[in-house]
């Protein structure tokens, strides 16, 4: 494969020019040449953007996409798993507010936090200082009983 200018390796990706030079000062993807001032990009130029597309499609940032792409093996290995743990910290908060939003759906009530018994003493709980965590661990265990 021939080197490509900026604008078409842009267009290939879905992503501005401004971006790709933005991953250049950055040094996470400089182009293969430079001619006469102009970006031109190689196959593994083009691969190393599209693995940044995909870390940013997925919602993960530039500093772990660097990582996997430059660090030794460990180091990276490492970043990927703190990257992991947040998400799994990520994924039990979404599933917290899935169960509490469900639990307000289900209220029959017009107004659950000024009507549903379960959710007032839940919210009065909080405010006489029983912490988030334990009110969501005692949610889940509502919904979860038979």
């Amino acid at each position: 494969m021939e080197l490509i200018p900026i604008g078409e390796a842009a267009r290939r990706l879905g992503v501005s020019t401004s971006a790709l030079r933005y991953y250049d000062e950055r040094g996470l993807v400089p182009p293969a040449e430079r001619s006469h001032g102009h970006r031109r990009y190689g196959p593994d130029e083009l691969r190393r953007l599209a693995f940044i597309q995909i870390m940013q499609r997925l919602g993960l940032n530039l500093d772990t996409a660097a990582a996997v792409l430059d660090e030794p093996g460990e180091q990276w290995r490492q970043t990927v798993r703190e990257q992991i743990e947040k998400l799994e910290e990520l994924i039990r908060r979404a599933q917290d507010a899935q169960l509490f939003l469900q639990h307000a759906l289900m209220c029959p009530t017009e107004h659950p936090t000024r009507e549903c018994t379960y959710m007032t003493e839940a919210l009065d709980r909080m405010v006489g200082g029983t912490s988030f965590e334990q009110l969501i661990a005692e949610h889940a265990e509502h919904l979860s009983a038979p």
